[in-house]
């Protein structure tokens, strides 16, 4: 009974699942839509770090910038760049909104990368709700900008007409998967990536493999961190293509 109470304890040492269960701040096992739970606090974390770097570092606006501000200015200038190279100048209006969601999703990408942090992005409810603002946002946008104009975004015009009917469909299709894909890509990339180094970390008790599992760990992490980023890039890129599509929907 011993022995098999201990096998039951290692094997929870290493779920690499139980860094993604959703608790209560403050007891018990329910959890309601009101209820403060982890998740809240991180992305509480994340609000908090993401206006301490904008708002704080950069007060002083000097003209030569300290470290912080250079690092709010670098990303400031990299997503300024993005959303006028892919979606046009006439798009930079929207560039708030697209900031706010890069910042967002890296910043909770990197700290879901600290000792005892809760990657928020490894759940879908997060990532499905950013995926369907998105959505939503480009949609009306497309609609309140070109009216019934919009729906020739699914109207291939270059295709032979006997294709056309065929292709909209399709196309319809893709566009409402839009946010099915947007949002699972980058949950099941984080999630995926935080199960990994769990795993091998599991290992690491075990003395014959444990450098093995200590240089797996390492090497996990440093991809991790790209991931992180590039995530977040991905996500924020495809946001600038719908945008660019709500704004110009025959090109």
């Amino acid at each position: 009974m011993a022995t098999e109470e201990h096998s039951e304890g290692a094997g929870r040492a290493i779920d690499p699942m139980d860094q993604f269960i959703v608790k209560p701040l403050f007891g018990g096992d329910t959890v309601h839509w009101y209820t403060p739970t982890n998740v809240t606090l991180w992305m509480a974390i994340t609000v908090l770090v993401i206006f301490l770097l904008l708002i704080v570092g950069t007060r002083g606006r000097a003209t030569i910038p300290s470290r912080v501000q250079s690092i709010a200015e670098l990303a400031y200038g990299f997503v300024h760049k993005m959303v006028e190279d892919v979606t046009g100048k006439d798009a930079l209006k929207y560039f708030p909104y697209i900031m706010t969601l890069f910042m967002f999703i890296v910043f909770s990408n990197f700290m879901g990368l600290l000792p005892l942090a809760f990657t928020t992005t490894s759940h879908i409810a997060v990532t499905a709700t950013l995926a369907l603002a998105v959505f939503l946002s480009v949609t009306i946008l497309g609609f309140v900008k070109n009216g019934a104009k919009f729906l020739g975004l699914f109207w291939v015009s270059a295709a032979p007409l006997a294709l056309r009917p065929i292709l909209a469909v399709i196309e319809l299709i893709s566009y409402f998967v839009r946010p099915v894909s947007h949002s699972v890509r980058l949950m099941g990339n984080m999630m995926a990536g935080h199960a990994v180094i769990k795993v091998f970390a599991g290992f690491a008790a075990v003395a014959v493999i444990s450098p093995v599992s200590v240089l797996a760990v390492t090497a996990m992490y440093g991809l991790e961190v790209l991931v992180a980023f590039i995530q977040a890039y991905v996500f924020t890129i495809l946001t600038c293509v719908y945008l660019r599509d709500a704004l110009h929907p025959s090109h």
